[in-house]
This record gives structure tokens, C-alpha cells and sequence, in this order.
């Protein structure tokens, strides 16, 4: 049992934390935890730099000085980067040697993510460019290796820090962050890194499971030297010492795609050992191996779960059974790296703190979250809401940028039970024609589909807030702090066409007139945004939120009834509360931006709690 300390305004508290349910996966730091291989390693630590603000630099030939140093992977605008330049700055270099490692075959080199375009150069020659802030991309630099043993790395980034056809979710365009929006992050801001491998080896995994046929589903496909016919996969699944499976499949084309069937164990007793749930984060180790003619061409370790979520009438399923979700918003952000984790461990403190406060889940706004928060979701038993990034601007190049990586996140991130809903849009930000305009709705709508597509196994909410089009969950924002008003909008009195019709929480239209359904999940997907902030604190009273606190126990005693209220409104199918922590000048967290809590966890983790155990329609 491991005791989480949280330092409580100077008071020690300590949170326990099973650490049975953790086992290995606590020592496992790779970068890309669903398919990981050995060796690697990382290119993280620091890098000679410099901006190019007239965009004058073609290529590293063109750069006349290097005129910092910075500590990647941290944003040249963060402060632990050693820059802390928050100016704008549209190009800027990375460059650094490292030595080649070790061994035959192919040399891949991987960058977790680059904001926003990105161009990469290896020993002086160009290898490939990349589009999109958010997602991972890898290059085979095999070719242009030499036998120095010494390998130099260039990159050239460049973010346009007022282009607003881009996906940028919360990183302002303006020079001083205001409002609701946060200083920029540019460049390099996820690990950087190599590992060797065969000439045909193992490209990507996609997992997911069928609980109604008890099957485990594998998707691969190979890359390098593909074959057309002569390679197996030997696959093992298992949880702990039990071995699940143990398959060997002839690879076709260089892709499988498989049902693995585990044998169903029946009674729900012994079925609960197998499922993921957040109570219960039970995993399966997988070992997948790469042969051809009795040799090993690839080695990886993996891992997936058996865990289904579906939408039944007004209820969220999880694993067959009606769940009721209490999330947060999570920005993801840190006062001192922006949007990149200061440690793996500041990952999983920042999972076990929100178990503790008694959430089951969180929605990550307007962020592609590092995958290593995803893996301690997954390990510790979170779910999670992922959100693409908006662009505030509605044109041709908006919807190709964010058509291309919103599929590359899926690729990325669909094996990760953790999540559970897929969330394209936010409060119509980057179609601020919504209502008006077929070509925004048509847009909606075309991505609500597509990721129905690319996924089928998950919800999607097509537009979060409001001005629904095709949706799963009706998911409403509501930032009104006065309880009383929360239920005559949506308590026992209300018909849920009467609210449909009428209701404009924030002056805005809930469903539009083509809205196709009723009787489904409605959730209050962001409320609260109550604000406190020491008046002794600097800008204290610049501090933001929907509503002001002048005390921690006028915060307490406001959260408290908030919390009751919508905890009984039986309409209600789950709640994500805005939010996790103060992120800049927004002081709306119930935790402090250090992660300290505003008021003692086990307040917030009782007031988040009230009336568990209360049947209601969507929650029995």
C-alpha cells in the first residue's frame, strides 16, 4: 500500500494508493508505452538553439549562430526550458550530436510532438516534414547514418503564434495570455528519441475487445522490409502468471487483423477479475514476436484490457452495466514546462490526486494529453475524455489540418482503455457558424461520422456545450453557481424537450432543428468555475473564474452545495467539473497550480461523492 502525501495549506495528509494494481508498470518509463522495444534511447536534455523571427533560415547552413541553449523537451516559452521566452517567435532551430547506437538493421528516430510544423535534417541532409502539434511522428534515418559513430540532429520548427486556422485549443494568439487562453508552446515539447530494429519489424498496434463475445481484437501491421507471405506473429496474452492466449498467426500483406477468444469464465464473480474498470484496473500483459524462417525479426512488449463502453437509452455503459461518471476538466498544463509534464511521476501524482478527490475520470480540454498520462489512466483506473485542440477559424485549411490530426490521434491513442468518449469540438469553437451555416453543420457532422468510423467502439460527442448536431451524449455547460437555479433548468419538474427548446445555459441553443434524438445521456459536462486566489497572492485580483471567492471556506461551503445539487438531479447521467487545478491567470482550480488543494481532500472527495449510492433512472 503506498501512502500519496499532499501537503493541505501545511498540513500532511496522506491518500493510500494499491500499488497491487500497479505491479511492474511502475518502473516502465518508455515513451511509447503500448508498444515498447528494447533498447532506446532518449535525445531528451539539452539542445543547442535559436529563433529565426524573419524566417530567413532555409536550412542549417543558413544559420549563422546558435544563441542558446535549451533543455528539451520543455517549450522554449516555459521556464524550466532555460529560456522562458514568451515573445513571439514564429521559426526556431534544435540541433544536438548524439552517439549512433549500437547494433544492425534500421535506426528509428521518434519525436513524441513538435508544435507546430516541423522539419528534420540528420547528418546535414533532409529527411521529412511534419504537420500537426499534437502528434507523435517517426523517421528512418538508416540512410544517412555514417561511421563516425557520432549522429547530428537539426530541427526546424515553426508556429505561427497568430495563425488561428490551426489547432491550438488553449495556447493564446495574443502576446499576454488572457481570458480563458495560455501562454503559447512551441517547438519540441514531448520526448525525443531511437531505438534500433530489424529491416522488417513491427509498425504499429491497435487493440480493442468485444465484451458480449468475450474477445480480445489485435490489429498490426509490419513496416520495413514487408513480405508478402513467409511471417508469423506469435502472440501471449496474460494477467500476472496466467497465460490467456498463446496464438501464432501467418501475416498477409504485412497487416492481421485478429479475435482473440479468451473463454468467457461465465459467473460475474469470475468475469470481474478480468474487466477494467476504474474500481478494478485489472491488464493484460501482451508479448508480441515477429518470425520468419525460425527467426526473430521483432520483439515488443504490449498491453490492453478487457473493457467495453456503449450508450443505452439515457445511460453510459461500462462493461455492460449503467456507470455514472464524475469528471474534471483537466488543462494539463504546469506553471514552470506549459504543457509538458515536469516528470512521469508528476503524471501519476496528478492521476491519484484526482481518484482521491473522488473523480472516476477526467476530460482533457483541448489538449492531446502526453501518452504516458494515458498509461498511468490506464494503470491506476481513470477514464478519460479526449478532446482535439480547436482552430477559432472556420476555412479549407482549418478542416484539412484538423482532419489530419485528429485521425492521427485516434491512430495514436485507440488502444488505451482509459478512454472512453472521443470529443472533436468544444462549445462550436472554430465553426462559430453553427447554427447559420450548413457548411459548419455539414463539418459537425463529418467528423462526428468519421470518428464513428476510424472507432465504432466508443461514444463521440460531436460538439461539447451546446449546438448539438449528431452526438451520443448530450453534453451541456452550465456555469451557474446558484443551486436553486441548476434545478428549476433541469430537476424533477423539467421535460427534457421543454429543456431542449427553451433552455440557453450561456445564451446559446442546446440542439439544433436536425438534432436526431431523444432519450439519450445528458451530462453536465462543464460547471462550477468557481475561483479563489489569496488576496496576498501577485495579480490576485486579476485572478479569473465564473464566480469569485474571497475565503477557502465561502470555496468549500459553494463547492459543497453545487456538488449535492447535481449529484441528485436524476436527468443527469455524470458531470465533469471545471476545475482540476489553477492554470495561470484562470484560478478556477480546486487545486492550487502546484497541485496543493484549496481545502482538505477529503471535503472535496465528500462533497464529490454526495449521493453515491442514490438510485436514480441514469445511474440504475
Amino acid at each position: 500500500m503506498k501512502s500519496l502525501n499532499i501537503n493541505n495549506n501545511g498540513v500532511a495528509i496522506s491518500v493510500k494508493s494499491d500499488d497491487k494494481n500497479v505491479g511492474n508498470y511502475k518502473r516502465v518509463i518508455h515513451p511509447r508505452p503500448q508498444l515498447q522495444r528494447s533498447p532506446w534511447q532518449s535525445l531528451n536534455g539539452l539542445w543547442k538553439f535559436a529563433f529565426d523571427d524573419e524566417g530567413k533560415c532555409a536550412q542549417p547552413s543558413d544559420l549563422k549562430q546558435w544563441t542558446h541553449l535549451i533543455e528539451t523537451p520543455y517549450a522554449p516559452e516555459s521556464i524550466k526550458s532555460g529560456i522562458g521566452d514568451t515573445n513571439f517567435h514564429a521559426n526556431c532551430w534544435y540541433e544536438r550530436e548524439f552517439a549512433t547506437p549500437d547494433g544492425d538493421g534500421r535506426l528509428l528516430l521518434h519525436f513524441g510532438a513538435v508544435d507546430y510544423r516541423a522539419r528534420v535534417w540528420v547528418n546535414d541532409r533532409y529527411i521529412a516534414e511534419h504537420e500537426g502539434g499534437h502528434t507523435n511522428f517517426s523517421l528512418d534515418i538508416t540512410h544517412v547514418l555514417n561511421d563516425s559513430g557520432i549522429t547530428k540532429l537539426t530541427v526546424w520548427a515553426q508556429d505561427e503564434p497568430q495563425d488561428l486556422a490551426k489547432p491550438r485549443g488553449k495556447q493564446d494568439w495574443q502576446l499576454k495570455p488572457h481570458s480563458i487562453w495560455y501562454p503559447r508552446t512551441s517547438g519540441i515539447w514531448q520526448t525525443v528519441w531511437v531505438e534500433r530494429v530489424g529491416k522488417t519489424y513491427i509498425g504499429h498496434l491497435c487493440w480493442n475487445s468485444d465484451f458480449e463475445r468475450w474477445e480480445v481484437g489485435l490489429e498490426a501491421a509490419l513496416a520495413g522490409d514487408v513480405p508478402v507471405c513467409g511471417v508469423q506473429i506469435k502472440m501471449k496474452l496474460r494477467i500476472g502468471d496466467k497465460v490467456l492466449a498463446h496464438d501464432t498467426y501467418e501475416v498477409l500483406s504485412g497487416e492481421i487483423n485478429r479475435r482473440i477468444a479468451l473463454g468467457d469464465p461465465g459467473i460475474d464473480d469470475y468475469r470481474n477479475e478480468l474487466l477494467w474498470s476504474p474500481e478494478k484496473p485489472t491488464l493484460i500483459d501482451a508479448e508480441i514476436q515477429l518470425w520468419s524462417d525460425n527467426q526473430l525479426l521483432d520483439e515488443v512488449k504490449s498491453y490492453t484490457a478487457m473493457r467495453t463502453v456503449s450508450i443505452q437509452r439515457d445511460r453510459f455503459m461500462l462493461n455492460g452495466r449503467p456507470y455514472y461518471l464524475r469528471l474534471v476538466l483537466d488543462q494539463g498544463y504546469w506553471p514552470d514546462t506549459l504543457m509538458t509534464p515536469p516528470s512521469d511521476e508528476a503524471l501519476r501524482h496528478d492521476v491519484e490526486l484526482i481518484k482521491a478527490m473522488g473523480f472516476n475520470g477526467v476530460r482533457k480540454h483541448q489538449k492531446i494529453e502526453d501518452p504516458r498520462f494515458l498509461y498511468w489512466a490506464d494503470v491506476l483506473g481513470l477514464l478519460v475524455w479526449e478532446e482535439m485542440p480547436s482552430a477559432y477559424r472556420f476555412s479549407r485549411k482549418a478542416v484539412e489540418r484538423m482532419t489530419h490530426e485528429w485521425i492521427e490521434v485516434i491512430k495514436r491513442d485507440s488502444s488505451h482503455p482509459c478512454i472512453v468518449a472521443w470529443v472533436p469540438f468544444n462549445e462550436s469553437w472554430g465553426v462559430p457558424n453553427l447554427v447559420e451555416t450548413a457548411a459548419h453543420r455539414n463539418y459537425v457532422l463529418a467528423m462526428y461520422h468519421l470518428t464513428k468510423t476510424l472507432d465504432p467502439t466508443r461514444p463521440v460527442i460531436g460538439n461539447d456545450g451546446w449546438e448539438s448536431t449528431d452526438t451520443d451524449i448530450l453534453a451541456i455547460h452550465d456555469y451557474d453557481t446558484k443551486p436553486l437555479q441548476l434545478l428549476r433548468r433541469y430537476g424533477p419538474e423539467v421535460k427534457l424537450s421543454d429543456m431542449l427548446n427553451h433552455k440557453r445555459p450561456g445564451g446559446r441553443i442546446l440542439t439544433l432543428d436536425n438534432y436526431p434524438h431523444q432519450g439519450q445521456p445528458v451530462m453536465l459536462t462543464e460547471f462550477g468555475g468557481i475561483a479563489y486566489a489569496p488576496d496576498k497572492e501577485p495579480d490576485a485580483e486579476k485572478a479569473w473564474g465564473y464566480e469569485r471567492c474571497w475565503s477557502i471556506s465561502e470555496l468549500e461551503m459553494k463547492y459543497t452545495a453545487l456538488l449535492e445539487t447535481v449529484n441528485s438531479i436524476e436527468l443527469f447521467s455524470g458531470f465533469c467539473y471545471t476545475q482540476l487545478t489553477d492554470t495561470f491567470q484562470e484560478a478556477n482550480g480546486l487545486l492550487y497550480s502546484d497541485r496543493t488543494p484549496k481545502f482538505p481532500i477529503e471535503a472535496i472527495r465528500a462533497a464529490t461523492l454526495s449521493g453515491e449510492g442514490f438510485c436514480t433512472p441514469s445511474r440504475c
